[in-house]
């Protein structure tokens, strides 16, 4: 949110003065105002109407206090003015906490706009202030309008005079999404038919109808009959605006390991116990799964209550009893001779799937990596070979067996028996698990 915003000028024989602010004393002081300004002026003055060097330039500075930081764009034009140039600077005051990239846009077009009115009409160098020009907005009227229709609509469109009119918006900034990979699985964070419109990208539209947190972007890319680096892209759209997660493929031979975050599931913190129970559980009565469910999970809504509920010492000790080297297939096997049935009762998928999505659990990948392969690339000689194995790519430890498994339409074990009988010297392939 902007906590001030105001223009200031440079006068040959007095500085740096603030000519305009909003709201009043937010940067210097003004009679009747008894709040104090947001940091002190005279210690970033030299900021705001900085060096030569820093002319037309997008500049931040943050106050002593380390509370607030001032966002401008300090404009110098030359012309027939005193010593021949006119400098000025429009600027922003926003907490120092607050991402300031949206806020970038809005003060470069401040000061393009009134730059341009400037050399059209003298708008700044003029006062408009008095009577004399009437069909003039008055700059401190314009700065109270920006500010508090960008806090509180995100734009604002203010007319100036007959020619000329401000128009800004705040466009939020997403991080760039990884890249969408074709062993990733999609989970959806929200109802896509709710918000569907025929508007939309028709690859997007038929990507979206696979969406069901079990099918992998391979599989969703053959279902909607799209190419693979379509369907990536249009995964890697909905990612970047935060609607869905990206999860690993689950295998029952896929290890899984506790995160720090277990800890909050063995407390029971805000009732994630109960949600798990809720998703999890299967038998009569139990909600039927798919993207609504996945949707519910990743947001923090609990489903409908299911009759055949676990009790939550059960389910703490079903996920607490992941660990590295021990796939889900012996997990299951060891609750099921410990007496407890555990596929009668529970889904393992949504089991894992809840896990991973709440914090609680982590996948441990598969990798192999050969040390003949790797001292060929160490010193440049390794060169793909027309007819040799296409599995040597794969064995410099950065690719897993997802990877692999999609790309070369092999399982768990037609990989483990490939390797069996890889060209290479006894001892030098090794599986590592991370």
């Amino acid at each position: 949110m902007i906590q001030g915003i105001f223009y200031a000028r440079f006068f040959p024989t007095e500085g740096t003065k603030i000519y305009a602010q909003s709201p009043p004393g937010c940067i210097v002081p003004v009679p009747g105002v008894n709040k104090p300004p947001l940091f002190d002026f005279n210690i970033l003055q030299e900021y705001i109407i900085p060096k030569k060097a820093f002319y037309n330039r997008y500049i931040t500075a943050t106050d002593p206090d380390g509370k607030y930081v001032v966002l401008g764009f300090p404009v110098s034009i030359t012309g027939k003015y005193e010593r021949n140039e006119f400098i000025f600077n429009f600027g922003l005051v926003v907490e120092a906490d607050v991402d300031q990239i949206p806020y970038e846009p809005v003060v470069r077009r401040l000061a393009v706009t009134f730059a341009e009115m400037e050399k059209q009409n003298n708008y700044l160098s003029q006062d408009v202030r008095g009577s004399e020009y009437p069909d003039r907005r008055p700059i401190d009227s314009l700065l109270e309008i920006v500010k508090e229709d960008l806090n509180n609509y995100g734009e604002c469109m203010i007319p100036v005079d007959e020619a000329n009119t401000i128009n800004m918006k705040l466009f939020p900034h997403h991080p760039t999404p990884p890249d969408v990979q074709g062993w990733h699985v999609p989970v959806a964070k929200m109802k896509f038919g709710d918000i569907v419109d025929p508007t939309w990208d028709l690859t997007l539209q038929r990507v979206i109808q696979h969406i069901d947190g079990v099918n992998d972007v391979r599989r969703i890319a053959f279902a909607a009959d799209v190419s693979l680096d379509l369907a990536r892209l249009a995964l890697r759209h909905l990612l970047y605006y935060d609607t869905i997660l990206l999860l690993d493929i689950f295998f029952f031979g896929s290890c899984y390991a506790p995160r720090p975050g277990v800890h909050d599931f063995v407390a029971n913190v805000g009732g994630i116990v109960d949600e798990c129970a809720n998703y999890v559980c299967i038998g009569p009565g139990a909600a039927a799964g798919g993207n609504g469910v996945a949707a519910s999970t990743a947001n923090g809504t609990a489903s409908k209550q299911q009759q055949h509920r676990v009790s939550n010492y059960q389910l703490i000790k079903l996920m607490t009893t992941f660990c590295v080297g021990k796939t889900v297939m012996e997990w299951l096997k060891g609750h099921m001779d410990a007496g407890f049935e555990v596929l009668r009762y529970i889904d393992v998928r949504r089991l894992v799937q809840f896990g991973v999505i709440k914090g609680c659990l982590y996948r441990v990948h598969k990798y192999v990596v050969s040390k003949q392969y790797l001292a060929a690339l160490a010193s440049g000689q390794a060169h793909p070979r027309a007819k040799g194995d296409p599995l040597q790519k794969y064995t410099d430890g950065r690719h897993s067996f997802d990877q692999i498994m999609t790309e070369q339409n092999l399982t768990d074990a037609e990989i483990m028996s490939r390797l069996k009988s890889f060209p290479a010297p006894a001892g030098d392939l090794t599986v590592l698990y991370r």
